[in-house]
């Protein structure tokens, strides 16, 4: 295909389809990105304003059409202790280091090894998710009055009602648009967006961060600047992954990753926090019908216009409408099948689930629940191929000759269990070990070899090791002894 051809097959396919989905994407990102904002410590302008500037960039440079990528309740609760303790231009400055060190990944191609992410960890990555997003709400809902409550729930209804009758409009816009007319015909004294800060009235400027260029300032924000990468790219390539499954097109991890290290230098510097793909808005993108490039850009731009044309009313949103909002949000996306299937889900995939979810809530830190379940699958993963080396004895009907057949994968998890099944009794004239159906991965794995070989040398045997294909072959020639030191017949000590 073409360049020009590829180009318009991205952009112009359908162009109807992916403007009405990027329409009903638009009207759903604004609570979320408001909330998300509150979420961080930060003015609601911060997450509008990044919303705007990453999906419209990333419309250009990702590599998956129709995913959708903004302001995110992952990155929001990393921003927290940054936002509290040196404020906002930090946040500004961690977010461009965090495009940095995305960029980075990307360029050495990355983003591919997203495939060694097992299902369990996935899981275990959303549950936390949700549960944290859970939590984040409390705040505005301890200590509050009766009539927050009250509102709270009877926008959950709406929520949950309103798709019964229709699907056409998002129910959280028509939620909070009920929520909020009810609340401004009433006067009702509850908490507004407006109380949380100003709303922004002019388009958004450059701005490079105000902060001190020292060690002292890469010491504050690189820690947190790379676990935003970490947390960002995983959010963003497993959600680029759903919707390959969904779509079923491929989508180019690499760029992607490049892509979302752009977007994220970019949207600082023009007042906005780091983001990543989102899932729920991606999925709606991709179930109302978008599958181009188009949705992605319209729906950066059409926010912009409703935060600039419509700010007065946004700003009268009440938090109570947003509080139910991120509510649905959290049971939405909490897998409550992998609670009910404990019992018939295997015990080590369960484990590293339920590990990784309890590692975030625990730390707050997605970073931290995610690499403990990755360590974890490895580690689980490891004891199963460890134990599937075998080692049969073939008969054979000349005397003091042994024979061997090694199956299996022998690497350092299996090597033990290589060398203990070999039997060294006896004084055999000649041993043949066939490695036909084995493969030997690494440098324990040929040590195995060479503890086996000289154990039966000593004994006064001759040993041959036949079969080997030509990977194996390569690493026996570099760091085996077996075939380069030969001990005289008989040396048994």
């Amino acid at each position: 295909m073409s360049l020009i051809a590829s180009a318009r097959q991205q952009w112009l396919a359908n162009p109807r389809r992916d403007l009405l989905a990027g329409t009903v994407v638009a009207l759903a990102l604004i609570p979320e990105a408001i909330a998300f904002s509150i979420i961080a410590g930060v003015d609601p302008a911060v997450g509008l304003y990044a919303s705007v500037v990453i999906a419209v960039t990333i419309a250009f440079v990702g590599g998956r059409p129709a995913m959708i990528s903004a302001a995110t309740g992952a990155m929001a609760l990393l921003m927290v202790g940054l936002v509290r303790d040196h404020g906002l231009e930090y946040l500004f400055a961690a977010s461009i280091l965090c495009g940095v060190f995305q960029i980075i990944i990307g360029l050495l191609k990355l983003g591919r090894y997203i495939k060694f992410v097992s299902r369990s960890v996935m899981t275990g990555f959303v549950n936390s998710l949700a549960i944290l997003i859970f939590l984040a709400q409390m705040p505005e809902l301890i200590g509050a009055n009766w009539q927050t409550f009250a509102l709270v729930g009877a926008a959950l209804i709406v929520i949950y009602g309103f798709p019964r009758l229709t699907k056409a409009v998002p129910s959280p816009l028509v939620a909070i648009i009920l929520i909020s007319v009810f609340v401004m015909m009433t006067g009702l004294d509850v908490r507004t967006v407006g109380d949380m800060g100003q709303m922004p009235s002019t388009l958004p400027v450059f701005h490079l961060p105000a902060v001190p260029l020292t060690w002292e300032t890469l010491a504050i924000i690189a820690p947190i600047s790379a676990t935003l990468a970490f947390v960002g790219l995983l959010e963003s390539l497993l959600t680029a992954n759903l919707l390959d499954d969904l779509t079923d097109t491929p989508s180019d991890k690499d760029r992607e990753t490049r892509g979302q290290g752009i977007a994220n230098i970019l949207s600082p510097l023009f007042g906005g926090m780091a983001g990543c793909a989102m899932i729920g808005q991606s999925i709606i993108n991709v179930t109302s019908g978008a599958r181009g490039r188009l949705s992605t850009l319209w729906a950066g731009l059409f926010l912009l216009f409703l935060i600039l044309v419509l700010r007065d009313w946004v700003a009268q949103i009440p938090m109570a409408a947003l509080v139910a909002v991120m509510i649905m949000v959290s049971i939405g996306t909490f897998d409550w099948g992998s609670v009910l299937k404990l019992r018939s889900t295997p015990v080590q995939s369960s484990v590293v689930m339920i590990a990784t979810t309890v590692t975030v809530v625990a730390t707050h830190d997605l970073s931290k629940g995610v690499i403990l379940g990755v360590l974890l699958s490895a580690v689980f993963f490891m004891r199963k191929v460890g134990k599937t080396i075998a080692v049969t004895e073939i008969e054979t009907p000349e005397e003091g000759v042994l024979h061997y057949r090694v199956t299996g994968q022998l690497f350092f998890a299996s090597a033990d269990l290589f060398a203990a099944s070999f039997e060294h009794h006896g004084h055999p004239k000649r041993v043949e070990i066939d490695m036909t159906e084995a493969h030997l991965w690494d440098l324990t794995g040929v040590a195995a070899v060479d503890k086996v070989v000289f154990r039966y040398r000593r004994q006064g045997a001759q040993v041959d090791v036949i079969g080997m294909n030509q990977a194996a072959r390569t690493l026996v020639d570099r760091v085996g002894r077996f075939e380069k030191e030969h001990l005289p017949v008989g040396a048994a000590h």
